[in-house]
């Protein structure tokens, strides 16, 4: 099967997203229902889920909710047979749900610390071991795995959260390469985010004393989303980095650690809290935020956060960049050779 006839058009095509009912899960449906896929929505919370549905359908696409808990393989499995069943076969998988605990790691009791690492990391494995044992028959297929910078370069009073995307990441590379081994032709890739301004920091469970926010500068959900749909169009390539901000912590990271960690020592703590006391006492660990609740896809960061990312778009159409930079050098090297003759 070509690149063209697994990915190039969503239209028609049957695309399950988890974690689909708030914040870059609810950007992403609505993105996937503008090009008119039929959207299966995965996620706990009723009345989330259920205005994601009408924003897919708002948007051009068809949308139809499964309600499951992506840290029990159970729940996944029986969502994915049913989405096959009422829907069609399972042509891309996205995983997006997480859960998160802000709090220094010594505040984090070993319950919090599990729960975290069973929604955020079990929940891709178990997505990603669903959507291959549904793919592989048909030999065909994607699944876009939604990481962040933090994959990379780990930060202070999220160490749960962390250390789940550290392992998303590691997971995800020996799938892939267990994939290109037998020479499928089914593709994982990874998307790596900024931060991002959604509902996280108003239903995260949260042990600061302050309000948590995004370490600035913050991206609107629908700079992630376009890069994970983006993905799962073009999934020849292993990671796809959104924001400028995820391009300089990744290298900063690869030429400078140690000074990377002394300056998270002196700015990561305040950096992730606002002035402001704890405006809520949600907290959706255990139990969904959203049940009686749409918090939709936005934060409450609007005013400071950014709608577009140019940094997206050069790594979307690097070979554009790359062929316009090698143009511009060639044009300069030539005028200072005719310069130098003259």
């Amino acid at each position: 099967m070509t690149k063209t006839e697994l990915t190039d058009d969503l239209r028609g095509r049957v695309v399950v997203v988890t974690g689909a009912s708030g914040g870059v899960g609810r950007a992403v449906v609505r993105e996937l229902g503008a090009k008119g896929a039929k959207v299966a929505l995965i996620a706990r919370g009723t009345t989330g889920l259920g205005a994601a549905a009408v924003d897919v359908a708002a948007a051009g696409g068809s949308g139809q909710v499964y309600e499951a808990d992506v840290a029990d393989y159970d729940q996944v499995r029986q969502a994915a047979e049913r989405v096959e069943a009422e829907i069609g076969p399972i042509d891309v998988w996205i995983n997006v749900a997480f859960s998160s605990v802000f709090a220094r790691f010594t505040d984090i009791s070993p319950e919090e610390f599990e729960r975290t690492t069973q929604v955020t990391y079990l929940g891709y494995v178990w997505g990603t071991k669903v959507a291959l044992d549904l793919m592989r028959p048909r030999n065909r297929g994607v699944i876009v795995q939604t990481g962040s910078a933090l994959s990379y370069r780990a930060i202070p009073l999220q160490s749960a959260y962390c250390g789940a995307k550290h392992a998303v990441k590691g997971f995800s590379e020996s799938v892939r390469v267990e994939l290109m081994a037998d020479h499928s032709n089914i593709k994982i890739t990874l998307v790596q985010l900024p931060a991002v301004n959604t509902p996280q920091f108003d239903w995260v469970l949260s042990k600061l004393r302050r309000h948590p926010q995004p370490v600035p500068p913050i991206y609107q959900p629908e700079v992630a989303a376009r890069g994970i749909v983006y993905a799962a169009e073009h999934p020849e390539r292993k990671e796809y980095w959104v924001g400028v901000t995820t391009a300089a912590t990744l290298l900063a990271q690869r030429i400078a650690p140690a000074l990377v960690d002394r300056y998270l020592a002196r700015t990561g703590v305040d950096s992730q809290q606002t002035d402001e006391k704890p405006r809520s006492g949600v907290a959706n660990l255990w139990e969904p935020a959203d049940d009686d609740r749409d918090y939709g896809a936005h934060g409450g960061f609007d005013d400071r956060s950014k709608a577009r990312s140019p940094q997206l778009w050069m790594s979307q159409h690097r070979r554009m960049v790359l062929f316009g930079l090698a143009a511009a050098a060639t044009a300069t090297g030539l005028a200072a050779f005719r310069r130098a003759r003259t």
